[in-house]
């Protein structure tokens, strides 16, 4: 009766058009017949009643919403047969040709996906074929990438690409505009799971995705993006929760399309490597993001803004605002320019850059590193602000390779050494910088080859040993004013090595 009813309405029931609701058979066909007959009007609703449906890849058309109801369940194919023939696809930045993706969109316009039902992408016999490729003789699957990708870009550093077997990622729309994911729930997904590549206007809401431990499924990937709205979701996956991309390396930058204007709001954050991760594919650049509003619990990291000498690309103008974070196993946040070793090297397209980065209103406890920003000799991070944040943490903050970094009312109870520790870092200024624990045989702030500093307003907790240790023949220009010693004999100490007379209040 739904089917007949809902007809004016545009609505196009799959069973109607022979899918069965008991996974007894392959729907793909009459999902696809389900889309020809609604894009022959000019778009409409697919509609999966209570049931579960057992399914191929759905390729969506412009003006398709996908409805999986409350009580609908799609179980997709494990079988890899039926993710061919390939498809244009990008894979950890690079551009390939590919397994389809199991909602898969190309150049479409106002498309979803909709509901208050379940979809699963039967990840694992996935995942055991990364995880043993080693052991894995060549296969047709090989064979069939190498023939459809001669002319691919790889990575400077060689991996999956050669190795020729890419999982697809379960919702991957590319090149489409006005795009809607909306309150279903995503399990077990093969590769990565919400990856939207190159698209304008995308929002995914209210979405649940639960992953197991397993290789690289992410929860929410878009990439190379604009105006991307992420919000009012829960996500608990095998790699990180959140993460902004655009591109990785001579590929990213010949396509040369940053990530730009994403907010992401209202989203807790469970099981991860990093709550909410910026890189390390971001060559194209990553520029005018929100983050706020968000609580992480028992993630690996919280914030973590990551690349690597040979990525290039800009990551600035970020904005991270009222978190909460809980249990995090390394650190808070991090910024680490470092990701892959590599030597020295003149500044150049291949050179990243961080700047222009801000952290507001944050508690953390339970962590166990508060924070650590690790820039390049050649290009140091620069433009970072920390403004009203408390953590109780194992470690503190540690900065190599800064510049222009300020500390505003920031309090850090670490319970192992300093609460700040630096090297080879330019332009620090702490305002009201606090700790509210004794910390053993450390100084509060521990200053390595560290240059152009003002502490003011800041004040150490009693019993600490002393508030400032200055070290390293770099170190230099350093005013300390205003700032609360009257508990501490000792509060500022300084290496034979510094040269330079320190201003006081």
């Amino acid at each position: 009766m739904l089917a007949n009813k809902a007809s004016a309405q545009k609505y196009f029931n799959v069973q109607d058009y022979g899918a069965k609701a008991d996974s007894s058979t392959l729907a793909t066909v009459a999902i696809q017949k389900a889309i020809a007959a609604a894009v022959k009007v000019g778009g409409g609703t697919i509609y999966f009643g209570p049931g579960k449906y057992l399914t191929g890849p759905i390729h969506l058309k412009s003006n398709i919403n996908i409805l999986i109801d409350a009580g609908a369940e799609l179980h997709f194919s494990d079988n890899f047969d039926h993710y061919l023939p390939a498809v244009p696809s990008r894979w950890e930045g690079t551009m390939v040709n590919n397994f389809s993706p199991l909602f898969y969109a190309y150049e479409a316009e106002n498309i979803s996906i909709t509901g208050r039902g379940l979809i699963n992408g039967n990840g694992k016999k996935w995942w055991a074929t990364s995880e043993n490729f080693a052991n894995v003789q060549p296969t047709k699957y090989m064979e069939i990438f190498k023939q459809n990708n001669k002319n691919v870009i790889a990575p400077d550093l060689k991996g999956w690409i050669e190795r020729g077997f890419l999982r697809p990622p379960f919702i991957q729309f590319m090149f489409c505009k006005n795009v809607l994911i909306q309150g279903i729930k995503i399990i077990n997904s093969p590769f990565w799971t919400v990856n939207p590549q190159f698209c304008e206007n995308v929002t995914v809401q209210g979405v649940t995705i639960e992953n197991p431990p397993s290789p690289n499924t992410d929860g929410i990937n878009p990439e190379s993006c604009r105006y991307v709205h992420i919000s009012d979701c829960h996500i608990s996956v095998g790699d990180d929760c959140i993460t902004i991309k655009s591109g990785k390396d001579r590929d990213g930058r010949r396509m040369n399309v940053p990530a730009e204007n994403y907010t992401i709001t209202n989203t807790t954050m469970l099981s991860g490597h990093g709550g909410v991760v910026i890189g390390s594919e971001m060559s194209g650049g990553v520029k005018k993001i929100v983050i706020s509003n968000c609580v992480f619990d028992g993630t690996d990291r919280g914030i973590r803004i990551k690349s690597a000498r040979g990525r290039g690309g800009v990551v600035e103008d970020i904005r991270v605002s009222n978190i909460i974070m809980k249990n995090i196993q390394d650190e808070a946040i991090v910024l680490n320019m470092q990701y892959a070793k590599t030597e020295v090297e003149p500044v150049s397209e291949r050179t990243p850059i961080f700047r222009n980065i801000h952290f507001s209103n944050i508690t953390g406890v339970d962590i166990n590193v508060a924070g650590k920003i690790v820039g390049i000799e050649e290009l140091p991070v620069d433009q970072i602000t920390f403004n009203d944040i408390q953590m109780d943490a194992k470690e503190g903050f540690n900065l190599l390779n800064a510049s222009n970094i300020e500390f505003h009312q920031v309090t850090v109870n670490a319970k192992n050494g300093s609460a700040l520790k630096t090297d080879n870092v330019t332009n620090l200024e702490l305002n009201g910088f606090k700790t509210n624990k004794p910390l053993a045989d450390s100084p509060v702030i521990s200053l390595k080859n560290t240059s152009n500093v003002f502490i003011h307003n800041s004040w150490p907790k009693a019993g600490s040993p002393n508030f400032v240790s200055i070290s390293g023949s770099k170190s230099s220009n350093f005013t300390i004013k205003n700032n609360n010693f009257k508990a501490l004999k000792n509060p500022v100490i300084k290496s034979s090595e510094v040269k330079e007379k320190l201003v006081f209040d």
